[in-house]
């Protein structure tokens, strides 16, 4: 009885995500989504951080930010550099 209720539950999961990766692309497909916008202020934060040399771990702290983003905008200085 339980592996029949846990087997329809991922169906039903499978089935909304489907849908939505389908809503998703038609709304792509009509230019009406575009996903989520940066941050541009925390990145201009992060980035002055970068600069004076704090390391990845303050300025995750201060931030309250992912290593992830924070070597995203590392990688992105140069061209934020560039175009000032």
């Amino acid at each position: 009885m339980l592996d029949m209720l846990a087997t329809i539950a991922r169906k039903d999961y499978e089935d909304r995500r489907n849908r939505q990766i389908q809503g998703i692309a038609r709304a792509k497909a009509e230019g009406k989504y575009s996903g989520r916008r940066k941050d541009t202020e925390k990145r201009k934060i992060i980035a002055s951080l970068l600069k004076s040399g704090h390391s990845y771990s303050d300025i995750q702290k201060m931030t309250k930010c992912s290593r992830h983003l924070i070597a995203d905008v590392a990688k992105e200085r140069p061209k934020m550099l560039s175009t000032h």
